[in-house]
C-alpha cells in the first residue's frame, strides 16, 4: 500500500509540475509519466484517466481530512474549501476550467451537490421543487467559485461572507 501512494503522489506531483506550465486541457498521461521517469501502465493501473487523477489530489488532499474532521456543516466546508482553493489557484482554476464527463468540474459539483442537500435539509421543503433548487445552489455556486479563483484578487474570507449574504444563510463562523 505504501507504495502504491508513493506512485499516486509522484504522479500527482508530476501532473501539478505540468499544470503550472500549461493549461489542463494539453496534459497527456504520456507527459505526465515522463515526467516523474514512470510507464503509461503504472498510471493506468492507479488511475482511470489524468481527471481521475485531479480527483485524486483533491480527495486526497483536502476530502480526506474534511472528513476525518468530521464537521459537516455549510460554514466550515465553505470557508475550508475556499482557503484550500485559493492557497492552490492556479491547479484548481486550469482544473476546474474542464468540463465533461469525468471532469474535475463535474467531480466537484456531486461533492457540492451531497453537502448543499446535507445543509438545506432543514431550510427547504423536501417537494418536487427541492432537487431543483440544490442544483440551482451548486450550479451558482460553482460559476461564482471559478469566477472568484480566476480573477484571484479578493480574499477567501471575504468571497465566503459575499456568499452566505447572496444566499441569506449567516451560518456561524467555525
Amino acid at each position: 500500500m505504501a507504495d502504491s501512494n508513493i506512485t499516486k503522489r509522484a504522479l500527482a506531483t508530476s501532473l501539478k509540475e505540468l499544470m503550472a506550465e500549461q493549461p489542463f486541457g494539453k496534459i497527456n498521461v504520456a507527459q505526465i509519466c515522463e515526467r516523474c521517469n514512470m510507464n503509461r501502465k503504472s498510471f493506468y493501473y492507479h488511475f482511470r484517466d489524468k481527471y481521475d487523477l485531479v480527483n485524486w489530489v483533491f480527495y486526497t488532499e483536502f476530502a480526506e481530512q474534511f472528513i476525518g474532521e468530521g464537521q459537516i456543516t455549510s460554514g466550515f466546508f465553505l470557508e475550508k474549501i475556499c482557503t484550500y482553493f485559493y492557497r492552490n489557484r492556479a491547479f484548481y482554476v486550469s482544473a476546474l476550467e474542464q468540463e465533461g464527463q469525468n471532469s474535475f468540474s463535474e467531480y466537484f459539483a456531486d461533492v457540492m451537490r451531497s453537502l448543499l442537500s446535507l445543509y438545506y435539509t432543514d431550510v427547504v421543503d423536501r417537494d418536487d421543487a427541492y432537487e431543483f433548487i440544490i442544483t440551482f445552489y451548486t450550479d451558482a455556486l460553482l460559476a461564482a467559485l471559478k469566477r472568484w479563483l480566476r480573477e484571484g484578487t479578493m480574499p477567501p474570507e471575504r468571497f465566503v461572507d459575499l456568499v452566505r449574504r447572496a444566499t441569506n444563510r449567516r451560518a456561524a463562523k467555525v
